[in-house]
């Protein structure tokens, strides 16, 4: 009995760990798959999968939908007035609320085909450490140029369908682990010329769907197979999932007013040649 306790207590533990650290790095463009990977491997612990990391991302939406309530809320009911008095193309919140919807396509496009025809995903090459490496420090790379050649003096509303279809495409890249999802929308935005405060709201907004559908698909893939010893673990991790999203969130947003991503950059290629000569 003493020893199921102390191992629930673990697992309450693991997953409250786990929650911090997807919490901050879903929104800092430094791969919140990557570390979920990482952490664990650097902690001596197992793997906590594709489903459970997944899963732990219901956590930042809700925080990033409660962040951006507002915004939402105009762009929700923007997006119904253009569609019952049909002018869109006139209203940058229905634009933007369209925008969002596009740019989240290609990302579920291809989550879907891995689901279904790529069983073995989660223990693929493309999960290993030496793949993440690599990929860290490529993506580290493609983020420094976009910062030092990007224009960085637009603002969402003066974005083109174009340049949204590219965030989209680059979005999927996204299920590379490693590459990271708000990093690689990031990097989209400030070549496209937006300016980082821009950039960064962007990245999350057109997050939402994405990040959504991946967690409640996991979950529920998972819930019928948990009992409550493994499900309130699995709660524990959402909730502080959640608070540290609100503060990663809330951090990167103060951060791009005045500063560059420089050190996103330098830390990525940090951990990409750690994990190639240390793991």
């Amino acid at each position: 009995m003493i020893r199921q306790l102390d191992l629930f207590i673990f697992h309450c533990w693991q997953t409250f760990v786990l929650g911090v650290v997807q919490g901050f790095t879903e929104f800092f463009p430094i791969s919140s798959t990557a570390h979920l990977k990482i952490i664990p491997l650097l902690l001596g612990w197992d793997d906590p999968g594709l489903s459970i990391s997944a899963s732990l991302q219901l956590g930042s939406v809700i925080a990033i939908i409660l962040y951006f309530k507002n915004d939402l809320r105009v762009i929700t009911s923007s997006l119904l007035s253009s569609c019952r008095y049909r002018f869109p193309s006139k209203d940058d919140n229905s634009r933007l609320a369209i925008y969002i919807i596009l740019a989240s396509i290609p990302i579920c496009i291809v989550g879907l085909i891995i689901k279904i025809f790529w069983q073995n995903y989660s223990d693929s090459f493309l999960r290993s450490i030496y793949s993440i490496a690599i990929v860290s420090i490529i993506m580290a790379l493609l983020l420094l140029f976009s910062e030092i050649y990007g224009r960085k003096d637009k603002a969402i509303k003066d974005l083109n369908i174009n340049n949204i279809i590219v965030i989209g495409i680059s979005q999927a890249f996204a299920l590379i682990p490693g590459v990271s999802r708000s990093g690689i929308t990031l990097t989209s935005a400030l070549y496209a010329g937006l300016n980082r405060s821009s950039a960064a709201r962007l990245s999350f907004l057109v997050g939402i769907p994405a990040i959504t559908i991946a967690g409640l698909a996991e979950l529920f893939s998972l819930i019928k197979f948990l009992t409550f010893s493994e499900l309130f673990p699995l709660v524990v991790g959402i909730v502080s999932s959640f608070f540290s999203s609100l503060l990663a969130i809330d951090l990167l947003l103060k951060f791009l007013k005045s500063n560059n991503t420089f050190i996103f950059v330098i830390y990525r290629i940090f951990i990409g040649f750690y994990l190639l000569l240390f793991l």
